[in-house]
């Protein structure tokens, strides 16, 4: 079904389609939303009128995606408090996400929606976190906690202190001297500094009478003498240790904080939760809006009803102009529990298969579905098996993969399951694919301990007979118009079965070379002859099919040539061709020999 990842590169899966969510913790929980549906009628009708509420409130939904977009990853951010794993930046950007918390609330303070009440009842403030984080943490902290200026201007006294000196330890060296000078009288007073002893005051030979007895001299030099004072060595120690001490304190205040945190982390992880819920629910009215999509009707039942169904993928992926022609589907346990669809290739039998999984899926999910209208019972499992893989390492074939997957299908349905089966019996011989596939038909119609609702798509146009042998099989064909020799496909289901396959068609389509397309025609005029005829069979209810005469099958016309003699058009084209002088026609006259050769095909 593609619900979260497609095996192809071009392929798109249901998720990117649902999810418009403006939060990564709301991309997460809609991912499990979408493989994990609900299976609780009460739980499914919560979220359809939460959905509902805001798709009718547009301008709500719109001011509630603005303030969710602006909170961040709430969740992933509170995550790493635990660990001591949150950095400066990431704490005040949990402060600005929970700032948001009482616009969310207020926004939710009219609404009468009963989940979008629990949300908006639920959310806490923080407001204590958020006080304090302003109080301690600056505005815009570095991301790096060693570069320092994280931890806020008045918050702790001796951190105040170091950055005054780291900032001013000039002026007040400065100041320290003046106060000297004004003191002793030494106008020639000077403050230096080197690697031996740190700062210290240097006096001219002149004053050196006047040097207080509290000084200590240090050094002596031709003119003058370097003393230290009690005051100057111990702003000496301040400045040169003030960088290593701030960066240790600012730590030490920090790792507090975080610590002090951990108080609030299940406040914080329920409002993530939340928040994380109302952007999922304002994801599913964003494309209920976008999309046109319809509240299901979702009851007890067993019955799915589903007028103009769509695909949600497909229908985005069309051209622009071209419009997915929609299509009903009714199964329930009582009178059609069993489709059996035919069509040729291409046709759409997959797409239906998938849509109607696809729709019983997102209703259960609580979005709107892609329909016109919409009746649903709960479906309690869905079961696939679709398309063709080898497990070549475990030595598995094709038709050993499909069958060991329709095995698991068989021993496990319920009476509210819901199977599509397409194409079974594909990967082995002819007669061996309708034995299995009738033998699955009529197991599921005939099962005592349930009746699972079933699509069965298959090319086995035998299987019409189905129909009538057991009253709750229905055939069902999607639909194509034959023009001359082209095969439009018309896309849409009607009742009765198919035919014809127009694999040939399909062939041609993809680029086979003529002569094959045309031998495959030919050798298939004489094999169309198998039927299925229960009035030759002992038992009542057995299939019975003749073989192909493929040893009638002519070989005269095995090797074709790619201008066959026998095609009079064929014959006159590369006649034309022949007589062309490609060295002596300019461009337009080539363009209009070629569009006359177009007409001639057409002719003919």
């Amino acid at each position: 079904l593609e619900l979260v990842h497609s095996p192809h590169e071009t392929g798109v899966p249901l998720l990117q389609i649902l999810d418009q969510t403006v939060s990564p913790m709301g991309g997460r929980l809609l991912k499990k939303w979408v493989v994990l549906p609900l299976k609780e009628l009460s739980e499914i009708e919560a979220r359809l009128g939460a959905v509902d509420c805001l798709y009718r409130d547009r301008e709500l939904a719109q001011a509630l995606r603005t303030c969710i977009a602006g909170m961040g990853d709430l969740e992933r951010l509170i995550s790493k408090v635990p660990l001591a794993k949150i950095n400066p930046r990431e704490v005040s950007q949990l402060r600005k996400a929970l700032l948001a918390i009482p616009e969310l609330r207020a926004s939710l303070a009219s609404i009468t929606d009963p989940m979008l009440r629990t949300i908006a009842e639920g959310l806490d403030d923080c407001a204590q976190l958020c006080a304090a984080i302003a109080q301690q943490i600056k505005e815009d902290p570095p991301v790096n906690l060693s570069k320092g200026g994280v931890i806020a201007d008045g918050w702790h006294a001796e951190l105040d202190e170091l950055r005054d000196i780291m900032a001013n330890g000039r002026s007040r060296l400065v100041g320290i001297k003046e106060g000297e000078v004004e003191r002793t009288g030494i106008t020639s007073l000077k403050i230096g500094f080197n690697n031996v002893f740190g700062y210290y005051l240097e006096v001219t030979n002149k004053y050196k009478n006047d040097v207080p007895a509290e000084w200590v001299r240090k050094q002596t030099l031709t003119n003058a003498e370097r003393y230290i004072t009690d005051e100057l060595k111990q702003l000496e120690d301040k400045i040169l240790g003030a960088e290593e001490k701030m960066l240790a304190l600012e730590a030490k205040l920090f790792t507090e904080l975080i610590y002090w945190m951990c108080d609030f982390i299940p406040a914080v992880q329920r409002n993530a939760m939340l928040v994380a819920r109302l952007d999922c629910l304002l994801s599913f009215a964003q494309i209920a809006e976008k999309h046109h999509y319809v509240r299901p009707q979702m009851d007890d039942s067993f019955v799915i009803d589903i007028k103009e169904g769509r695909h949600p993928v497909i229908e985005q992926q069309l051209p622009i102009g071209e419009a997915y022609v929609p299509n009903d589907v009714f199964l329930d346990r009582e009178e059609q529990q069993i489709m059996m669809i035919t069509g040729p290739n291409m046709s759409g039998k997959s797409a239906l298969l998938r849509q109607t999984a696809l729709i019983c899926l997102m209703a259960q999910m609580g979005c709107f579905v892609p329909a016109g209208a919409a009746r649903l019972g709960i479906v309690d499992k869905v079961f696939t098996r679709v398309g063709a893989s080898d497990n070549i390492s475990s030595g598995e074939s094709t038709f050993m993969v499909e069958m060991n997957e329709t095995a698991s299908i068989m021993n496990n349905i319920s009476e509210r399951s819901l199977i599509l089966l397409d194409e079974i019996g594909r990967g082995t011989s002819t007669y061996d694919g309708i034995s299995i596939a009738w033998s699955i038909a009529e197991y599921l119609h005939n099962n005592d301990q349930a009746r699972p609702k079933t699509l069965f798509a298959t090319h086995y146009h035998e299987l019409n007979e189905l129909a009538a042998k057991f009253p709750r099989v229905k055939n069902f064909n999607v639909s194509v118009r034959e023009v001359g020799n082209k095969v439009i496909f018309l896309r849409k289901l009607a009742p009765g079965g198919s035919h014809h396959s127009f694999g040939i068609h399909v062939a041609r389509m993809a680029g086979m070379p003529r002569s094959i397309v045309e031998r495959a025609t030919q050798i298939l005029s004489q094999l169309e002859q198998k039927h299925i005829d229960d009035k030759t069979e002992e038992l009542a209810g057995s299939p019975h099919t003749s073989r192909p005469q493929t040893e009638a099958i002519s070989t005269e016309a095995l090797q074709l040539s790619i201008f066959e003699t026998v095609d009079p058009v064929a014959g006159k084209l590369k006649e034309a061709l022949q007589n062309l002088e490609l060295n002596q026609m300019t461009p337009i006259e080539c363009m209009m020999k070629l569009n006359e050769l177009k007409q001639l095909l057409e002719e003919s």
